[in-house]
């Protein structure tokens, strides 16, 4: 058994090697035997041997070839051109299935032309075939392309593209001969935006593949298409052909792709060809498609609306939806589109939107209130001041610079009691500078400046936040200082401000001295576990984290 299989070794060997063609006819029978090492060594020798007719018989048999038999043959696909072209324009149906499935196996771009000639071959039977077939290599190359290239590779799949766009231009001129849509689609995928032809069908309404070329561009679900599609909008004047396919296409996926593209915010050129389209058709009628988006869709499908040249009512009803039956991320951009609508109908928005349960939309809507004179506005922010969320905490300042400390301290002087301590409690709560700017003023140098420092505090309600600097200030070489320091600790009842007010009881100062005992009469008459001190913003952010 040995002896034979080295005897064949060697016979097969031969036959590899031999010029004379008629070895072929000896190992083309031999690809049927059923012995698999036969019929692997006959595969090898035809394949080594670079024959035309062997290639033939071996694209015959494509169905019958293992996998590792088709591994071989794969290795030497590069030898196989002119054999697949013979296959494909062949008249036997099984030749030319089996040409094109070797075609796309072997992603043999180069026969694109050839393909294109069958399938505009009307009295060719196998022209749906080949129309298939190229669209479907168009669709491998066009993977080649944007894909990382691989190396292994011997052929370049920009010189493929180059090579293949030169045919199908010439079929998309011919479509009033051929009525076939693949080649079109087959253009789409590989030509760019520039490409001149494509530019002189989309330019021109009269042209005679115009109007299949757009329905192609409305419908295709390939990458390619919607990749080419949709770089129209990144280039200023674009042919307005193309941007009304893109308002007219309704298909989920397409839509999706587009809201990935415009992602947050939109660029120059996409804000000035959205501008220029005056309706959507994926946001007429039922809004459902909106409903069914993500977060960050959602989000750029308000960026689109807002961006485009529809009807301010209807980009008004869209926001509307979306602000009130969004998700999170596109109720937060519906919220800020808002501020570009006045009227009723958009202040009610607002107000419905303080009411969100996400905190962002309802700092976004805090935002809003002071601008549009809404009623009572000034009394929801105050209200505002006192939220458990953070981000509505600090909308409602933003929209309160008037409640500042500096100016408070400014006119601190000129006001009454009774306004300088309602109007003092509004500043502690919404400015966050007041304590720190309070803490200042009893730790300046100047006495008129920690005299009124000291004032301000027992006003405003800070009292026991700056304890400390007034248990320091009852031994000031001032005692106007020390009297009000006195004053400020009757609103603390800690052990250390009662000791140090008991010690102030012997202040050589007889002012010190009723002061101090009127503070710690204040204290004792005041109910267990009441104090009147105002919560500041500080400690709200601390509570809050």
């Amino acid at each position: 058994m040995r002896a034979v299989s080295e005897g064949l070794r060697t016979t097969f060997e031969l036959l590899s090697a031999t010029p004379n063609e008629a070895a072929v006819q000896v190992l083309v029978p031999a690809l049927d035997a059923k012995n698999r090492y036969i019929q692997e060594a006959a595969l090898r020798a035809i394949l080594d041997r670079r024959s035309l007719v062997g290639q033939h018989e071996i694209i015959r048999r494509l169905q019958r070839l293992n996998e590792h038999a088709r591994a071989v043959v794969h290795q030497h696909r590069e030898s196989f051109a002119q054999a697949l072209r013979d296959a494909v324009l062949s008249t036997d149906a099984r030749m030319v299935a089996n040409g094109c499935e070797a075609a796309l196996w072997f992603r043999d771009y180069a026969l694109m032309p050839t393909l294109v000639s069958v399938m505009e071959d009307a009295s060719n039977a196998n022209a749906s075939l080949a129309a298939t077939t190229l669209l479907s290599l168009a669709e491998e190359l066009d993977a080649d392309l944007t894909g990382p290239r691989d190396f292994r590779q011997k052929r370049d799949p920009q010189i493929a593209r180059r090579n293949a766009i030169g045919c199908l231009e010439q079929s998309v001129l011919r479509h009033g001969m051929h009525r076939r849509l693949e080649p079109i689609e087959a253009f789409l995928l590989l030509a760019s935006r520039d490409n001149a032809t494509l530019k002189q069908v989309l330019m021109d309404p009269m042209h005679g593949s115009h109007q299949v070329l757009l329905d192609v561009l409305r419908h295709s679900q390939r990458s390619g298409v919607i990749r080419l599609l949709l770089g129209y909008l990144d280039i200023h004047h674009a042919p307005l052909a193309a941007l009304h396919v893109i308002s007219q296409r309704v298909d989920r996926g397409f839509v999706e792709c587009l809201f990935q593209k415009i992602g947050g915010e939109p660029s120059s050129a996409v804000q000035a060809n959205l501008k220029r389209l005056e309706r959507f058709a994926w946001f007429e009628g039922d809004l459902t498609l909106l409903d069914g988006l993500t977060e960050v869709e959602q989000h750029s499908a308000v960026r689109v609306i807002v961006a485009c040249g529809m009807n301010r009512l209807e980009v008004f009803r869209l926001i509307e939806h979306v602000a009130t039956a969004g998700k999170p991320i596109g109720r937060r951009a519906a919220a800020a589109a808002l501020a570009t609508f006045t009227g009723a109908e958009a202040n009610l928005l607002v107000l419905r939107l303080l009411k969100d349960e996400d905190a962002l939309v309802q700092a976004t809507a805090a935002r809003q209130l002071r601008h549009r004179g809404i009623p009572g506005a000034l009394t929801m922010l105050i209200e505002l001041v006192d939220s458990p969320h953070r981000q509505v905490r600090a909308a409602a300042r933003e929209s309160l610079t008037e409640f500042s400390f500096k100016r408070f301290l400014g006119a601190f002087d000129m006001l009454d009691d009774e306004v300088r301590r309602s109007t003092g409690m509004l500043v502690a709560k919404i400015d966050p500078e007041t304590l720190p700017s309070v803490q200042a003023e009893l730790e300046s140098p100047s006495t008129r400046r920690r005299l009124r420092g000291l004032i301000v505090a027992t006003a405003i309600g800070v009292a026991r936040h700056v304890e400390p600097l007034a248990l320091s200030l009852l031994y000031d070489d001032d005692q106007s200082v020390r009297a009000e320091a006195a004053r400020l600790l009757g609103e603390c009842d800690s052990e250390t401000a009662l000791a140090a007010l008991h010690a102030a009881l012997e202040d050589p100062s007889l002012a010190v001295k009723e002061a101090a005992a009127d503070s710690l009469q204040r204290i004792a008459s005041r109910p267990a576990g009441m104090h009147q001190f105002a919560l500041t913003p500080t400690e709200l952010e601390t509570a809050d984290e």
